[in-house]
């Protein structure tokens, strides 16, 4: 009789996020207060949940640490992450409390308010410590988390562990994210985002969410204060003025890619999925912002938010028209 073999050991993810995950209920109608909206969309949500999908769409192996209510809504996350080609693994339910749900208005180009029902806690912040899944973090070639995880605890700890095992693995990357309902103030905010920017080698923001972070809304100035605390590449988005990146030794800015809004929601997210791909594909920096800008720009046109994440043919296509029109 032999022994069986060892099970095998799991191929380091890709992408791995940490974060936001919930219900986009969207309404069909543009222009209109939620107060007079007759119809409405559900769609997979979350910052990082949506970022892991984006990283999908361009082919990748993604997973997303978070956690949902044990409730319907919740078994429609994990069957969306599974339609949409992101690990499950890391998603189990929190009983007692609900799957959160966001509510937005659309008044185009520029105004998309957001409603968040996170109560009376949103399952992805009671994330504990000793849940992390250590090794996958350690191993994963890029770990991509949010600023709204250190909004509370236990989720604080939770995101200093799993930034204690990545050690400052390269491509370790903090999205500035930051909703202020989500925080007691704005001084808690830039305390707890400060305290662990020298933990991170890449940090992406828009002007606000920098601001926040370091206290300099000027992108080049902002970008030098990422510098400056530990960070190894800056990136400022600027929405309709483009996007600043920057290194100690290089800086590229693109300009914005105009489009016909429909909902600015996704953006940033399709950014993040994009700005991954082009990282895992060793592309060079002023290709990697201009690809990802493209994919954000993409997604203002659509309605939703994950299920609007482009493929890379989408994203080319874009870079090619608008590259023929010059």
């Amino acid at each position: 009789m032999t022994d069986a073999p060892p099970p095998a050991t799991p191929s380091p993810l890709d992408v791995l996020t940490i974060g936001r995950v919930g219900i986009d209920i969207y309404p069909h109608q543009i222009g209109v207060g939620l107060e007079d909206v007759e119809t409405f969309g559900k769609f997979l949500g979350g910052s990082a949940t949506n970022v892991a999908v984006a990283a999908a769409r361009h082919g990748h192996a993604t997973a997303v640490i978070t956690r949902t209510g044990d409730d319907p809504f919740g078994r429609f996350v994990h069957r969306e992450l599974a339609r949409l080609g992101v690990d499950d693994r890391f998603v189990s339910p929190v009983p007692g409390l609900p799957t959160p749900v966001t509510f937005c208005e659309m008044f185009p180009p520029d105004d998309f308010p957001l409603y968040f029902y996170r109560y009376p806690q949103a399952p992805d912040l009671v994330m504990a410590a000793d849940e992390m899944p250590l090794q996958a973090i350690a191993d994963a070639r890029i770990f991509w988390a949010t600023v709204t995880g250190l909004s509370h605890e236990v989720s604080r700890a939770a995101h200093h562990g799993a930034w204690e095992a990545r050690a400052r693995h390269t491509h370790t990357i903090l999205d500035l994210d930051y909703r202020p309902m989500f925080w007691p103030d704005e001084a808690t905010a830039t305390r707890e985002v400060e305290a662990v920017l020298d933990r991170c080698t890449v940090a992406v923001g828009n002007r606000e969410e920098c601001r926040v972070a370091v206290g300099e809304e000027d992108p080049e100035r902002a970008a030098d204060a990422l510098l400056e605390r530990g960070i190894e590449l800056a990136v400022v988005k600027q929405g309709p003025k483009g996007v600043l990146a920057k290194t100690r030794d290089e800086r590229v800015e693109v300009p914005p890619i105009l489009m016909d809004v429909v909902n600015g929601l996704g953006a940033g997210d399709a950014f993040g999925g994009a700005f991954c791909h082009g990282l895992l594909e060793g592309w060079d920096l002023e290709r990697i912002v201009r690809f990802a800008n493209a994919a954000g720009a993409l997604v203002v046109g659509r309605l939703e938010c994950s299920t609007a994440m482009p493929t890379p043919d989408e994203v080319e296509q874009l870079l090619a028209e608008r590259a023929g029109a010059r």
